[in-house]
């Protein structure tokens, strides 16, 4: 399948990340890819991976000139990148508070800014912001983590309303418990019991109603969704929970 649609993504280099390059790329996009981290040789030949660190504000501003200088226009920005702080409130330093809004949602900000004229010449397109479901129901030591999550559901509305007189419509995402690195990472901060990292799999995946943490490709499918025009064109200012229903169920049963 080929298509000349264009797509940037970040966090490109992590689990989610990769999936949804792939995603992109199988349906005919051309993907610009954005991490710190290397992401390796099979990023798509097409494409374009910039390694470089969204949450500095010259770092972003180059990531849009080179992408502009690539394609001259973008049909997607897809806003994946995220770090965590997994440490109680009490703990947690003000560098370290401040260095979670940065990568979480001040980028998303900036991001947006700097992707907006690509898309308006476009005539339009989709944002993705992905949030979590850390957004809507929480738990300890994931303070910061949190809050930038859930400021970025507002940020979703707020970007929504603004954008829609260009037709760029932005939707939010909120992944569950998805297997990848910074999941984890996470899992030694006591909210699931369990001796080793299997162990913990196995008690968080039975806190879902599906019974089983989600894939990458899952959640790169549920993006790929609100990106594309055919599937989700009468949405914007959503925020689209996938958790293999883990918040549907009352927390005291």
């Amino acid at each position: 399948m080929v298509n000349d649609k264009v797509v940037l993504i970040t966090g490109a280099a992590g689990g989610i990340g990769r999936a949804t390059v792939k995603n992109f790329s199988e349906n005919g996009w051309r993907v610009i890819g954005v991490d710190r981290a290397d992401f390796g040789e099979s990023f798509p030949n097409d494409g374009l991976f910039i390694k470089s660190d969204i949450s500095e504000v010259e770092h972003l501003e180059d990531i849009f000139r080179k992408a502009e200088e690539f394609t001259g226009k973008l049909d997607a920005l897809v806003n994946n990148a995220a770090v965590q702080i997994a440490k109680p409130l009490l703990d947690t330093t003000v560098q370290e508070w401040d260095a979670v809004m940065a990568s979480n949602l001040r980028s998303v900000f900036l991001s947006a800014k700097l992707a907006y004229p690509l898309l308006k010449m476009n005539e339009g397109g989709a944002i993705v912001n992905v949030s979590s479901v850390h957004a809507i129901a929480t738990s300890a030591n994931i303070s910061a983590y949190a809050a930038s999550k859930g400021g970025l559901l507002a940020l979703t509305r707020a970007m929504a309303i603004e954008f829609a007189p260009n037709h760029i419509r932005v939707n939010a995402i909120l992944p569950g418990a998805v297997d990848t690195p910074m999941l984890r990472s996470g899992l030694g901060r006591g909210h699931v019991g369990g001796e080793d990292v299997a162990q913990r799999l196995e008690n968080l995946a039975r806190k879902t109603v599906i019974g089983r943490v989600g894939k990458p490709k899952e959640i790169a499918h549920a993006i790929y969704f609100l990106a594309d025009e055919k599937q989700s064109s009468f949405m914007t200012g959503q925020a689209l929970v996938v958790d293999g229903g883990a918040t549907a169920r009352l927390s005291t049963e």
